[in-house]
């Protein structure tokens, strides 16, 4: 009942640090309020969206194998759920699970795609937790021993590109701790052509400008925050040598951010850098994993080689 009061807190505390830094940042999770997970569910549609489009056909095509990885009557945890679709393909191929346990930070989103999953799967056994997975957490009791189930992990949507290389192996290592005895069945972007990562996150319909723009109106909603409306634009490019896209919210002029009564100056062209998104090679990403514990096993991409599902084996 208190986890609205608890995220805003957050989010001012959070949005804070991040504007009195040098070089102004904010986690990219706060992306993720109602419209915001509206917005990039647009996002996924988009033509210019390849990785979404590139994931489907690989859960279209294989998720039996990726299934039979899992094993039967697994307790299946997946990391940032949102709206629940990709799932359904595992869903419809694994044999017998025990529980699905979705966790994402946008309560409102994750029990309405919940409620919606539960329709189309009456036996299955959900349990959403609403939470940010990326810190300490509850989740249901492992399966019981001698139940032939394991728990085991779904992050799709190439996600842990949002994450720097340290926070990365972070969740890994968490994730190999919370996964103990099963896998981790992972996507990541690819490393490509700078001009098709260009497109897809500077989209010609402008949502990706409107995703990123969305949260300094969030901090308007929930927090107060005043700023001239059209005192921002979204800017979004590739930093080759850092093999990451960049995206920042650019002050047009010389202007104040109010929050809480405590001003941030912004000189035109500061910005406040709001998401990377890091892609890599499936053999760097394996071995950063095998860094947290984890044993590389199947690896499904697209015929371009533009996106990979990697299955993990988590240590025994």
């Amino acid at each position: 009942m208190n986890y609205p009061v608890r995220a805003r807190t957050s989010f001012a505390a959070d949005l804070h640090a991040g504007l009195a830094l040098t070089r102004r940042s904010v986690s990219p999770k706060y992306f993720y309020d109602d419209i915001g997970s509206r917005l990039f569910e647009q996002i996924c549609e988009l033509p210019e969206y390849y990785p979404t489009r590139s994931e489907l056909g690989l859960l279209r095509a294989h998720a039996a194998e990726m299934a039979e990885c899992m094993g039967p009557r697994a307790q299946l945890i997946e990391y940032g759920a949102g709206a629940l679709r990709k799932v359904r393909f595992l869903l419809d191929r694994l044999e017998s699970p025990q529980a699905f346990v979705p966790l994402d930070i946008s309560g409102a989103h994750l029990l309405a795609a919940c409620d919606e999953l539960q329709q189309d799967y009456p036996a299955l056994c959900i349990a959403p937790v609403v939470a940010d997975f990326t810190q300490p957490h509850d989740l249901p009791p492992r399966p019981a021993p001698g139940s032939g189930g394991r728990r085991v992990g779904f992050f799709p949507g190439s996600s842990i590109g949002n994450f720097t290389p340290e926070e990365a192996q972070d969740f890994l290592r968490m994730a190999a701790q919370e996964l103990r005895g099963g896998g981790l069945l992972i996507g990541i972007d690819l490393i490509k052509d700078p001009a098709v990562l260009h497109a897809a996150y500077n989209d010609a319909a402008g949502v990706t400008a409107a995703f990123n723009l969305n949260l300094l109106e969030r901090a308007r909603r929930e927090l107060g925050a005043e700023f001239d409306a059209d005192g921002f634009f979204h800017s979004a490019f590739y930093n080759a040598p850092l093999q990451r896209i960049e995206m920042h919210l650019m002050s047009r002029r010389r202007q104040a951010l109010l929050l809480d009564g405590v001003p941030y100056q912004f000189d035109a062209g500061q910005t406040l850098h709001t998401e990377n998104s890091y892609k890599y090679s499936v053999a760097g990403f394996q071995a950063q994993a095998a860094r947290a514990g984890f044993r590389p096993g199947p690896v499904w991409t697209d015929e371009r080689e533009w996106f990979g599902l990697l299955w993990l084996q988590s240590p025994p």
